[in-house]
């Protein structure tokens, strides 16, 4: 009885050793980034009246949820310390195949699903090569990324396919629940089941280990290159949703649309660590750096800022992005390397 009196004891202490003290600038530091997304919505809407009417929150909504659900793959990969940089030209080709099959007589239920398809058969190409082989990612992907983006131009034959309608994609978009778009209800809970996933499984330990000492997860015996063929087929598999998804939003295939999502892409992940994690990509982080960056572009646009400087907003934001990150992941080594000295 005294040693388990002792054993339970020890264990409290062990406990209370590990616990870690929360300070005003630890609470800052996980929440500050929402405070931020708060504040750029209330600056905005005292600005301009109208970036608040309920017109412009549902097109802002709509844009974000579609964003959102093309970088969840992006996320989770960049997590695990790997990269996708064709997830936007996969999105780009899924939404010319769309737009070229419908404008062709296509049905809308056959242009979806070939759609999607484009989306799996990248997802397997980045994943057999990436995770089966082991090749480079980083090369790899802007690979694959370019044959993407090149299949979707031949299919316009470099130039936009406008559509008459859009289908039963289109009256999901038209769908609402009071003044809330359902698309974004259907990837709020799509994120919250992603968090789920990330955080509370051993799934996402997993992903998070890999990103810190690969080897090491391997030699637990994690199957890791599972991990990566799946969250590579993931990536895929969302960018081709939302291509199709815009192909109804937008009434028409853009076979160069990818290109304002890669900058945003990279920049929502990014910043989007800042968040719950420091240094740390997360799905609930992405997702708030999804709404910041099309609140405050949005914002933009309606305070007269030209493309150009709107562009030069993104590029600055993928800067501090990628600088709190390398930051947030340079002071982890540091007190991961100094632990052993002060023990």
């Amino acid at each position: 009885m005294t040693d388990m009196t002792q054993h339970s004891a020890s264990a409290r202490v062990t406990a209370a050793g590990t616990r870690r003290i929360v300070t005003p600038g630890t609470l800052l530091m996980k929440y500050g980034f929402f405070l931020l997304v708060l504040a750029v919505f209330v600056i905005f809407a005292a600005l301009r009246p109208t970036f608040i009417a309920p017109g412009n929150i549902h097109g802002m909504l709509m844009s974000a949820s579609i964003a959102a659900l093309m970088f969840l793959g992006l996320t989770w990969l960049i997590a695990a310390g790997e990269i996708d940089v064709s997830f936007m030209s996969v999105a780009a080709l899924a939404n010319m195949t769309v737009a070229g099959l419908v404008a062709g007589g296509a049905g809308w239920p056959m242009a979806a699903l070939s759609g999607l398809g484009m989306g799996i058969v990248f997802g397997l190409l980045n994943a057999t090569l990436v995770a089966g082989l082991r090749l480079p990612a980083l090369v790899i992907t802007i690979a694959s990324g370019a044959l993407a983006a090149s299949i979707a131009a031949a299919i316009g034959r470099g130039t936009s396919i406008a559509l008459s309608s859009t289908g039963f994609v289109g009256g999901l978009l038209d769908m609402r629940l009071g003044a809330l778009p359902v698309l974004a209800l259907i990837v709020a809970a799509l994120y919250a089941l992603a968090w789920g996933l990330q955080e509370k499984l051993t799934f996402g330990r997993y992903v998070y280990a890999m990103e810190q000492n690969r080897a090491a997860v391997e030699e637990a015996g994690v199957p890791v290159n599972r991990l990566l063929f799946m969250l590579y087929v993931l990536s895929g598999v969302v960018s081709a949703l939302a291509g199709v998804l815009l192909a109804a939003e937008l009434s028409s295939g853009q076979p160069y649309l990818g290109t304002s999502y890669f900058l945003d892409g990279l920049t929502a992940v990014l910043l989007g660590g800042m968040a719950l994690k420091f240094g740390k990509p997360n799905v609930i982080g992405t997702l708030a750096a999804v709404l910041f960056l099309t609140g405050l572009l949005n914002g933009a646009a309606l305070l007269g800022w030209t493309d150009s400087q709107r562009q030069i907003v993104r590029g600055a934001l993928l800067l501090v992005g990628v600088g709190l990150v390398v930051f947030a992941r340079s002071r982890t080594h540091k007190r991961k390397t100094a632990r052993p000295e002060t023990a």
